[in-house]
C-alpha cells in the first residue's frame, strides 16, 4: 500500500523541514510554513527493478551530434526577438516575470497575435482573467488574429488536454502561480505546486516541440516566486522592468539557452498597449533641457545595446546637520561613493548640500561607466555652471578620483556620434587603446576627475 507523510515548505524561501516552525530557519520570515501530504508508493519488487530502470536514451558522442533543425521562429515584434536571441525557439520553456500592473499580459497578448498570424494556431491560457475580458483588451489594442485561441484554466491537466487537441505552435500560461496539479493537496502557487507545473510543461515542451512561456509573478524582494525554481527549470529568464509611473520598459534577459543573456529591449507603453522603440537612445534624450546646470549624458551598455541617458544631479543648502543623499535610477552606494570623492580629491564642499541624482525615464543604471556623468553633474549643479551641450560622458571612478576604461567603449562612441554628439570625454588610459575611434567624434582624454570636470563646464 501507498504511504503517507508529511513535511513543512516554506513558501518564501523554499525550506523544508520535517516539523513545523513559526519561524522559517532559512529566511527569517513568520507565518510561512506550510504543510504538504506527500503520498509515496511502496517500493518495485528487487525482479522488477531493473525494467523500471530501461530507458530508451543512448549516450552518444559530442562529434556524432548534429544540430540540424534548429531554426527559430521569427516574430514582427524585433525587440522581443532580440531579447530571445533571434526568435522563439521550438521546444524551448521561456519565464517571464515582472511586478503586478508592468504590463506582462499585455506585452505577451500582443506576441501570441503575432505569432497566431505568421506561425499558426496559438493558445493563450489564462487563470486570471475571463475570456471575455481578454477579448475586450485586445479589441482596445487593436489586436486581431484568426488563430489565436483562448481558454480560461488552472487545472494542469485541462490545460495539458487543450495542448493536445490544439497542437499549437506556441502557448502562453498567464501565470505559473495559478496552475495547479491535481494529484498534489498543496495549494496553488506553493513551491511543490510551481515545481510540478514548470516539470510537466518543460516535459511537454521537450516532447513535443511546442513553444511554451510562462508568467510568474515577483515577490516583494523583486524575485520570481517559486522562489528560484522556475529559473532552474526553465530555459530562458526575461525580467519585464519599469517604473509604472513612467511610459518606458525594459524587457531583460536574465538566462537564456539559446543566445546571449544581459540582453534588453525597450518598450513603451501607450494607448494602443505596449510598442518597441527601436531608438531608445534618441527617445530618452527627446526632451533634454540644453545648457541646464546638472545635466550630463552618460553612455551605458544594455546587454550588447549602447544606450544615451540623461543623468540629472540637484545640490542645494540643507540646514540640517546630515544632508541627504538622494539617488533615483542610481545605486545608492555609489553616490556615497562618488560625493566622497568628489569631496575628498576635487575639494568639492558638499557637506552642508543635499544630494539628488535622477535617471530621465525611469532606468536604473548599475554599471559604474556612468560614474563620470554622475559626478560631473553633480559638480555642475554645485558650481552652478552648464555642461557642453554636445559632450557625453563615459568612465569609472577610482576612489584615488581617478578615471579607469570601461568594456565596450567602441560601441558606445559609435552610438554617441550617431545621436549627433561631437565631444565625449573618456579616460585617457582607454584613449590609447582604442584601435578605430569614430570619425567626426573628438575624443577628450582625462587622467582624473579634476581634469574632466575642468573639460566639461562652461566658463561664465
Amino acid at each position: 500500500m501507498a504511504k503517507t507523510r508529511s513535511r513543512f515548505v516554506c513558501q518564501n524561501c523554499g525550506r523544508v523541514t520535517a516539523a513545523y516552525v513559526g519561524r522559517c530557519p532559512k529566511c527569517g520570515e513568520f507565518d510561512t510554513m506550510e504543510e504538504e501530504v506527500l503520498v509515496a508508493e511502496a517500493p518495485p519488487s528487487q525482479r522488477n527493478r531493473r525494467a523500471a530502470g530501461q530507458s530508451d536514451s543512448r549516450p552518444q558522442r559530442l562529434a556524432d551530434v548534429t544540430a540540424d533543425g534548429f531554426e527559430r521562429l521569427p516574430l514582427p515584434l524585433p525587440e522581443f526577438g532580440r531579447v530571445l536571441g533571434g526568435g522563439i525557439v521550438p521546444g524551448s520553456l521561456v519565464l517571464v516575470g515582472g511586478d503586478p500592473g508592468i504590463g506582462k499580459s499585455t506585452l505577451l497578448l500582443h506576441v501570441s497575435a503575432l505569432t497566431a498570424n505568421a506561425h499558426g494556431t496559438t493558445l493563450y491560457v489564462s487563470g486570471e482573467e475571463s475570456s471575455r475580458q481578454i477579448k475586450m483588451r485586445a479589441d482596445r489594442l487593436g489586436i486581431t488574429a484568426d488563430n489565436l485561441y483562448l481558454v480560461t484554466e488552472t487545472k494542469l491537466q485541462a490545460i495539458l488536454n487543450h495542448v493536445e487537441e490544439l497542437k499549437p505552435t506556441l502557448v502562453i500560461v498567464d501565470s505559473i502561480q495559478t496552475t495547479f496539479a491535481e494529484d498534489l493537496t498543496s495549494a496553488a502557487g506553493s513551491v511543490s505546486q510551481v515545481r510540478e507545473c514548470a516539470s510537466r510543461f518543460q516535459e511537454l515542451a521537450k516532447t513535443t516541440g511546442i513553444a511554451i512561456i510562462l508568467v510568474g509573478h515577483v515577490t516583494k524582494e523583486g524575485t520570481i516566486a517559486g522562489p528560484r525554481v522556475l529559473e532552474h527549470i526553465v530555459d530562458t529568464v526575461l525580467y519585464l522592468e519599469g517604473d509604472p509611473f513612467h511610459r518606458y520598459r525594459l524587457l531583460r534577459s536574465v538566462k537564456n539557452r539559446f543566445g546571449a543573456t544581459s540582453e534588453v529591449g525597450v518598450f513603451e507603453m501607450i494607448d494602443k498597449g505596449m510598442v518597441e522603440v527601436p531608438n531608445p537612445s534618441e527617445a530618452f534624450l527627446a526632451e533634454r533641457q540644453i545648457n541646464a546646470p546638472g545635466s550630463t549624458i552618460a553612455v551605458t551598455m544594455e546587454g550588447t545595446r549602447p544606450l544615451l541617458v540623461e543623468v540629472q544631479a540637484l545640490a542645494s543648502s540643507t540646514t540640517f546637520s546630515n544632508p541627504r543623499r538622494t539617488a533615483n535610477g542610481v545605486d545608492y552606494n555609489r553616490l556615497l561613493l562618488i560625493t566622497a570623492v568628489l569631496t575628498r580629491r576635487v575639494r568639492i564642499k558638499l557637506h552642508d548640500k543635499d544630494v539628488f541624482v535622477n535617471v530621465i525615464g525611469g532606468l536604473q543604471i548599475d554599471e559604474p561607466a556612468a560614474d563620470l556623468a554622475i559626478a560631473v553633474a553633480i559638480a555642475s549643479s554645485v558650481k552652478d555652471h552648464s555642461v557642453h551641450a554636445d559632450m557625453a560622458f563615459v568612465g569609472e571612478v577610482g576612489l584615488s578620483g581617478e578615471l579607469r576604461a570601461v568594456s565596450q567603449l567602441e560601441s558606445r562612441l559609435k552610438e554617441a556620434k550617431k545621436l549627433g554628439f561631437k565631444r565625449c570625454v573618456i579616460p585617457k588610459t582607454a584613449q590609447r587603446r582604442l584601435t578605430e575611434p569614430p570619425e567626426g567624434l573628438g575624443l577628450v582624454g582625462c587622467r582624473n576627475l579634476a581634469e574632466a570636470i575642468d573639460v566639461a563646464l562652461i566658463k561664465t
